[in-house]
């Protein structure tokens, strides 16, 4: 049986691991003020070529999301977020239990569009009462999105362009952010993240680590006293060198992307295997989630030798179901899978 329901099904990769056994009984202060945790942030500063940045590095996607939004907005703004995305769908109200509302806007396979965004803003600030409604106070993206979809260079562009104009900030969620930069001929590096957002995460928990996230801060004076909310937000760990030894590790040899050329390459290959006997993507996605809508027969048959995680509920004759590789997903694992597929 392969196992393919999400990125973090397994513990870390085998060079995380042994980061963390090698470095085991070493004495070190708590709270991220280790050595481990300096040096991480330095090789992630140089990997974004952002040497004025502030890194800080949380242990999990809705605890650095719910953090980094109530951090940067007023009590009377909301967060701009499509429709699909995470914050608003799958992170149980998080958002609103800090008392900051989601404002959705349409979502294109997963992603935003800059002038959805503009009319937002500009319509919000001419309605004569925009005092007694919440503000849009920032945009949220996910990159890859929830369909698995990335964001052009230019389309970051628009969204930098159009935040930077109505002055709120750009944040991404980049809770799968190596499996993204790892799509052929993707044309976005971290550089260019760094560039145009404002504030974004380097997800660790999906790609190789125990846990753990990198928030990266490139806008100055944008989360000026980020530390004690992070720990009121129950961020924070006392042994913050597990997560410096981690993110030390995926930033040491291209770990981090050699983590999502593996996945993304053996996600490639499941696709083409569905495309051969005749079904399309049900999102077009180049990363490592794969989405197909299928027959059930065909769902029933998969589900003998793979699992995999429904794309909303099971149909009464077809449904969508979604297969993620991961740094743990083996190249003899997805040969079997394919061979099993071509022959249904």
């Amino acid at each position: 049986m392969i196992h393919l329901d999400c990125d973090y099904m397994q513990g870390a990769h085998p060079e995380v691991l042994q980061a963390l056994i090698d470095t085991n009984l070493e004495s070190v202060p708590g709270y991220g003020c280790d050595h481990f945790t300096k040096r991480a942030k330095e090789k992630i500063k140089v990997a974004c070529e952002a040497p004025n940045a502030t890194v800080h590095l949380l242990v999990g996607g809705t605890q650095t999301n719910a953090t980094v939004i109530d951090g940067v907005l007023a009590h009377h703004e909301g967060v701009l977020s499509a429709e699909s995305g995470h914050i608003n769908v799958h992170e149980s109200g998080a958002i609103e239990a800090t008392g900051h509302k989601v404002l959705t806007l349409p979502q294109y396979d997963g992603k935003v569009k800059a002038e959805d965004v503009k009319n937002y803003i500009d319509n919000f600030y001419a309605d004569d009462t925009y005092e007694h409604m919440v503000a849009p106070g920032m945009l949220y993206i996910s990159n890859p999105t929830e369909y698995g979809t990335v964001y052009t260079l230019e389309e970051l562009k628009s969204l930098s362009e159009v935040c930077r104009d109505a002055n709120i900030p750009l944040y991404m969620d980049g809770a799968r952010l190596g499996y993204a930069l790892a799509v052929d001929g993707y044309d976005v590096t971290l550089k260019d993240i760094a560039t145009l957002c404002d504030i974004f995460y380097i997800g660790g928990t999906k790609v190789g680590a125990l846990f753990g996230e990198a928030v990266v801060v490139t806008k100055e004076n944008l989360l000026p006293h980020f530390f004690p909310l992070i720990k009121q937000h129950g961020a924070l760990l006392a042994k913050g060198r597990l997560l410096g030894v981690q993110f030390d590790a995926l930033f040491t040899n291209d770990l981090y992307k050699r983590i999502g050329e593996h996945a993304v390459s053996l996600a490639m290959k499941i696709k083409n295997a569905f495309q051969t006997i005749g079904y399309q993507p049900f999102i077009d996605s180049p990363t490592n989630q794969q989405f197909f809508h299928l027959p059930n027969s065909i769902v029933d048959q998969i589900a003998t030798f793979a699992t995999f995680e429904y794309w909303g509920p099971r149909g009464e004759e077809s449904s969508t179901i979604r297969m993620v590789t991961s740094w743990a997903t083996t190249t003899q694992e997805v040969d079997e899978l394919v061979t099993k597929i071509i022959s249904l």
